[in-house]
């Protein structure tokens, strides 16, 4: 679950600036002029413990917070015609990566891959395994999914291919609120799904709560994670809304912010209260429930390749994927230069992002520093030669002079650099604060555009 652009300018102080779940941000990508070879590309990459992403982008619905690249209640002929285009982009790329290859995660996301009937769903598992040689039920796999796709048929798939984590975007427990924030769900439906998921799997489950929608106020807020909580999630993510109301804009901007910052600060301390540690401003881990036997990922290092459409692969020095839209028209017709691609159109990277040695420390930094571990300035010394506050000394100047740093963290000889709770807080804001002036000037291009 992602956001939609605003509708107001944000202000230069604002804790929501945007959320950032990559660097650089798809925005930043354009059009490379030697579409280089995959082969190219990823020859000489560490390709020891990849991540794999397939991206379904069909929904039942286009809710309102959303700008994932997605449309909804696509024709069945396009559904068909885009995993014949997956299989053969699956089968491309596999021929594109160095001998001995190996992935040791999955994941399928959208859109909402559950939009899939179980028959279509057993064939990406088909496609998947067949092309690249993975043995899916062998690796942690998440997989989206909502409450009206969440149906009996389909997770009996997902729990004989392997599911690990299932992923549900809820939003709010109340009908009132989820409508409001542009999901017209009904209760009775989300409670059938829960139900279905526990019943019918053993992976572990998340839930996707939304706060600081309008007319939600403490009680309600406390009503839904409460009730997310008889469910026992592994995980929660709170998620702030990111859509301004339409009226008032200057004068309530400030308002909205503290109240979103009140909700936050509340969601936080009643799951840290209820067993719940905290992994990053969004992200809430049942205590105990992390599986020991599964990989660590580094976003900071490892690969990852993505199939389909809206996904992105990364490699050290350049991220990649298709071009990339919000609007439905374009959208669409994104989709439809996908399904009309051959085989060989996928051995080549068409939009992207090199990225040079500034940014990947960039990167490096902001994917280490936004986590409650914090980032190891060993870790990056020995993959960079340098440490992260001579390398960034201004922006780590302007963190502790925020107070948004644990005290004595930001010299140059300590080995872990961690935000303070009240950073964490912040974290959308700190991210863009982080972004180069290269990728800012890029991003505000695209937006202007």
């Amino acid at each position: 679950m992602t956001i939609v652009p605003r509708t107001e300018p944000v202000r230069a102080d604002s804790p929501y600036r945007s959320y950032v779940y990559a660097y650089p941000h798809k925005t930043a990508y354009r059009p490379f002029d030697d579409r280089p070879r995959l082969a190219d590309l990823w020859r000489g990459e560490d390709v020891g413990a990849l991540s794999l992403y397939a991206h379904i982008p069909f929904c039942e619905m286009r809710c309102g917070f959303c700008n994932l690249f997605t449309r909804s209640t696509p024709p069945a002929a396009q559904v068909t015609a885009y995993l014949d285009a997956l299989e053969r982009q699956a089968e491309a790329v596999a021929s594109c990566l160095p001998e001995g290859a190996v992935f040791a995660r999955a994941a399928l996301g959208g859109g909402t891959p559950t939009y899939l009937t179980a028959e279509e769903l057993v064939r990406v598992y088909d496609l998947l395994e067949r092309s690249l040689g993975v043995d899916l039920t062998a690796l942690p796999m998440s997989v989206e999914t909502s409450p009206a796709t969440a149906t009996p048929d389909r997770l009996a798939v997902l729990e004989e291919r392997g599911v690990t984590r299932i992923s549900m975007g809820v939003q709010s427990f109340l009908d009132s609120e989820a409508h409001a924030a542009g999901r017209p769900q009904k209760r009775a439906e989300v409670d059938r799904a829960l139900t279905d998921i526990r019943a019918h799997t053993g992976a572990g489950l998340n839930v996707d709560l939304i706060y600081g929608i309008e007319r939600q106020t403490a009680d309600t807020w406390r009503y839904s994670l409460d009730t997310a909580l008889e469910w026992r999630p592994e995980e929660v993510y709170l998620y702030p809304l990111y859509v301004r109301p339409l009226t008032g804009l200057g004068r309530r901007a400030r308002e909205w912010d503290d109240h979103r910052l009140a909700l936050y600060r509340q969601g936080r301390d009643h799951l840290r209260a209820h067993g719940y540690e905290q992994v990053s401003m969004r992200m809430f881990r049942r205590a105990g429930t992390a599986d020991a036997t599964v990989p660590d990922h580094s976003c900071q290092t490892d690969g990852m390749v993505g199939l389909g459409c809206g996904a992105r692969s990364y490699t050290a020095g350049t991220h990649y994927s298709f071009d990339y839209a919000v609007g439905i028209g374009r959208v669409r017709s994104i989709i439809e230069d996908y399904v009309g691609r051959d085989a060989a159109d996928f051995t080549r990277a068409e939009v992207g992002f090199h990225l040079d040695g500034e940014e990947r420390r960039r990167r490096h930094v902001l994917q280490s520093l936004l986590r409650a571990e914090g980032l190891d300035a060993r870790a990056y010394r020995e993959r960079f030669g340098a440490h992260p506050v001579a390398d960034l000394p201004e922006e780590f100047a302007s963190l502790a002079a925020r107070g948004l740093l644990v005290p004595g963290e930001d010299a140059v000889d300590a080995t872990t650099i961690r935000l303070t709770e009240e950073g964490l807080a912040h974290s959308d804001a700190i991210g863009p604060d982080l972004f180069s002036g290269p990728v800012r000037r890029l991003m505000a291009d695209y937006e202007a555009g």
